[in-house]
């Protein structure tokens, strides 16, 4: 997990985000169990509170559970449930902007779709050089 809060949205609610987007990465898998609250608040310098904060709200919606004397652990389905939720988010909330940008801009699916491999290749692909204007090995005087 990343290490830096942002003042958009509350410490917790971060929190329990992140532990979101691992459950969808696959870095935490049905039964695992979810780092102690302890450990946590020590780790990123936090309130206890707001770590068991933002783990009861995982529990709340039916992600996480708690087994006493045991700790928490990620509930079966957990990550069908997360993609259910946040497939319906993004149609609902991100898709309308970008469909709005896209229609805005004029763009068609295959500028789209093309856009999108080269720059995926561009990524892998090395660059010559970072610098805008490389140095030359010997300039006329």
């Amino acid at each position: 997990m990343d290490r830096e809060w942002n003042d958009s949205q509350p410490i917790y609610r971060q929190l329990r985000d992140r532990v979101v987007a691992m459950i969808l990465d696959g870095v935490l898998k049905e039964g695992d169990p979810l780092p102690s609250v302890r450990n946590v608040a020590a780790e990123y310098r936090v309130n206890p509170l707001t770590v068991l904060k933002g783990y009861q709200q995982l529990v709340d919606d039916g992600l996480v559970e708690s087994r006493r004397g045991l700790g928490m652990f990620i509930n079966a389905g957990a990550r069908t449930l997360l993609l259910q939720g946040e497939r319906q988010k993004f149609l609902g909330e991100e898709w309308p902007r970008i469909h709005a940008t896209i229609q805005r801009l004029g763009l068609k699916a295959e500028e789209l779709l093309n856009g999108a491999s080269s720059r995926s290749s561009a990524d892998a692909a090395p660059s010559s050089s970072t610098e805008p204007n490389p140095p030359r090995d010997k300039e006329k005087r």
